[in-house]
């Protein structure tokens, strides 16, 4: 049976050009950065060639990345170091009620160490209404933290509008771009972002690294403590393989970026209409043109999303019920439901992502599958007794 993948918001397979890039450092070029010897000196260029290469690929300087150990990392290091560097100065932050949980969960991280923190709602499609965040800011407002674009759904925020109304009031602004990083077009300069977070392993490189871009001038606490890495704002011994795999992954994302998001447009919406035309009772979730490239969300009525993941599996389909991070709960999605989805829809929610490896012959082979698979499971349903 041929697998076909199709969750690539999840994670990424790592570039056989990546992995190439990678080797030399995890054998004969092992030497610690810090290291004043040749060993050491040779895996430090690597380091600062790879930072070169990131920073091009979002328009900033080379200096103004920090390397981490992904996305969740620089989230809160974006979140937390500003916070903490406006202590006794500034205490509020803006971010929205549908940001990936390494937002949301360090936002409530220092709701509880008196920050205050206002979650802002979203329309129907996801989108957050630039004029909430006018509304909401202060003058003590320290940061404001939106998603470029949302995981689930896909929905591209308005990140230039916001970045101009958060410089004007006076407050920093990062942006969580782990799924437009390397995917759609991202400069840090047109964004009028301070900072913005992205992860290896969701543009083809490997887990376990991802960067934070720091504006210069904009004032950041360390978490980590110990030695002088990263200007002094990541303590550690650089993850050496990691950070060269990043760079290289980045590099290609550059080159075949335009190219590549152009074919899964025309994947993307082939799998929408071909779904809506096979099966009744489906609802489209997210923005139908302001969304990502390869993304495609939705709720089918009177069952399931657990049950539809697992039959799909079967038949050598992968694909996820939302985000990776929440798949093994079972609480409905806090995206669809500030979107204002019944809880009843939400738990029948669906979500393909298209990558490098998809073919038109996968999306065929999911109209082949997933009809059948929900008129089974709706025929089992004690929600629906006569599908129509």
């Amino acid at each position: 049976m041929k697998r076909v993948y199709l969750d690539y918001a999840a994670t990424t397979p790592t570039r056989p050009e990546v992995v190439e890039a990678m080797r030399p450092y995890f054998t004969e070029a092992f030497g610690n950065p810090s290291s004043l010897y040749s060993y050491g000196q040779e895996a430090k260029g690597a380091i600062e060639t790879a930072r070169t290469k990131v920073a091009a690929l979002i328009n900033a300087r080379a200096e103004e990345i920090l390397f981490t150990s992904g996305g969740t990392e620089a989230d809160n290091l974006a979140l937390v170091g500003v916070a903490y560097a406006s202590e006794g100065k500034k205490d509020h932050i803006i971010t929205s009620m549908i940001e990936h949980h390494a937002v949301l969960e360090t936002a409530k991280f220092l709701e509880k160490r008196g920050f205050k923190i206002t979650y802002l709602p979203v329309d129907a499609y996801g989108m957050v209404n630039p004029d909430d965040v006018r509304k909401a800011i202060t003058p003590k407002t320290a940061l404001v933290s939106i998603m470029h674009a949302n995981n689930e759904v896909g929905t591209i925020q308005p990140i230039e509008e916001i970045g101009q109304i958060a410089k004007d009031g006076g407050a920093y602004f990062h942006t969580d771009a782990v799924q437009t990083t390397g995917h759609i077009e991202v400069d840090v300069n047109k964004l009028g972002v301070n900072l913005l977070s992205m992860s290896a392993h969701k543009l083809y490189g490997p887990k376990g690294v991802g960067a934070l871009y720091v504006r210069k001038g904009t004032r950041i606490a360390s978490l980590m403590h110990g030695g002088e890495q990263e200007r002094r704002r990541r303590a550690g011994t650089e993850n050496v393989p990691g950070i060269v795999g990043l760079g290289v992954a980045a590099e290609l994302a550059g080159e075949e970026m335009r190219e590549e998001a152009e074919r899964l447009i025309g994947l993307r919406d082939r799998l929408t209409q071909g779904l809506m035309e096979r099966i009744e009772h489906l609802h489209y979730n997210g923005h139908p043109l302001k969304r990502l490239p390869n993304n495609v969300s939705i709720c089918v009525g009177f069952i399931e999303g657990e049950s539809m993941v697992l039959n799909l599996d079967l038949d050598g389909i992968c694909v996820s019920t939302g985000s990776a991070c929440s798949s093994a709960s079972l609480e409905p999605s806090h995206v669809l439901a500030a979107m204002g989805l019944p809880p009843e829809l939400v738990h029948g929610t669906l979500r393909f992502t298209m990558g490098k490896w998809t073919t038109e012959g996968d999306i065929e082979r999911v109209f082949e599958v997933l009809p059948k698979i929900v008129a089974k499971l709706r025929a089992m349903s004690p929600l629906l007794k006569s599908p129509r």
